[in-house]
């Protein structure tokens, strides 16, 4: 019955952005933005973040998927619907983070703006795991130097759709690229805190590669990129071994997927004669509740880096 009502939601969404009427986009070049803000979606509660601290006032931001949503998995419901056919802009992920609303995007390009924040990066600094179905890993923004080239694209894209507040589009940008400049030197002296031979990071599923590569850390994921995977019998024994061959002291629970994962691997380890702690909750896919520290992309990142630095450095 569910996969019933989810095919027709997403058949209705599709349906509303394939149609021919461009009322909304003759009344958006009509009246312009002089005198109501942009009415702008975002996927995932780091890119909301980054249109956030670009648009400020001039941005009216709803998001999609909260704190704790997997957006590997999310699937549309009313409330998408009734979000999307009002926003002048979506923002989203991309390389097939949003893997079950990719052709709503498609179909919508057509009546609404629709911007992929990560179309901005550097294709050659993607990675493409063969596991992942001739995909790009999509979990760039864990090289804070990566989501620095979204929050550029987020930038363009509302100079271009609102150039009456260019200006302040760009100085808000530059502010916030500053911040992120400070975040990325922080990460690195964070991490200089573990010795080499110390900065392994498991994890239940492989959201840390770019993380890894470029802070130093040897990353394993229990779960293969997208958390849609199934970790076989063999994959939890293969990462067993691993760690009790390593002497690994902590592994890492994440707040946007099931513990249960992380725990089994832990029990198998203990069969083993060996202890490995639970170090923390690392925010993955999604970040922290609003309102809180973790709720912004800079305080996740910060928990993050703090969390493991505190679990294999042994402090």
């Amino acid at each position: 019955m569910f996969r019933v009502r989810y095919g027709l939601i997403l058949l209705f969404l599709v349906l509303i952005f394939s149609g021919c009427s461009t009322l909304q986009t003759q009344k958006q070049d009509q009246e312009g933005f002089k005198n109501r803000p942009i009415r702008a979606v975002a996927t995932t509660g780091m890119v909301s973040d980054i249109v956030k601290n670009v648009g400020k006032d001039h941005v009216q931001i709803a998001t999609l998927m909260g704190s704790g949503v997997d957006p590997h998995l999310y699937k549309p419901g009313e409330r998408t619907v009734i979000k999307l056919a009002e926003a002048d802009v979506v923002f989203y992920s991309g390389l097939h983070l949003e893997a079950q609303m990719a052709k709503v995007f498609e179909k919508m390009s057509n009546q609404v703006k629709t911007v992929a924040v990560t179309d901005g990066v550097d294709h050659t600094r993607l990675s493409s795991p063969p596991e992942f179905k001739g995909h790009y890993d999509p979990h760039v923004w864990f090289d804070v130097t990566m989501w620095m080239d979204a929050t550029n694209t987020v930038r363009d894209a509302l100079v271009e759709m609102d150039p009456a507040h260019a200006d302040e589009y760009r100085q808000n940008a530059d502010e916030y690229l500053a911040q992120l400049q400070d975040l990325h030197e922080y990460v690195l002296a964070q991490a200089d805190k573990i010795p080499k031979e110390k900065r392994v990071l498991i994890t239940a599923h492989d959201a840390f590669n770019y993380f890894g590569r470029e802070y130093g850390f040897e990353v394993r994921g229990l779960q293969g990129i997208s958390t849609a995977s199934e970790a076989g019998t063999s994959d939890v024994q293969d990462l067993v071994n691993f760690i009790v061959d390593r002497q690994i002291p902590a592994i890492f629970v994440e707040s946007s997927v099931p513990r249960r994962t992380i725990e089994a691997v832990q029990a198998a380890v203990r069969s083993r004669g060996f202890d490995v702690k639970i170090g923390g909750e690392l925010f993955s896919d999604a970040m922290g509740d609003p309102g809180t520290v973790e709720g912004t992309y800079i305080g996740m990142v910060k928990h993050n880096i703090d969390t493991i630095v505190k679990a294999l450095s042994g402090q």
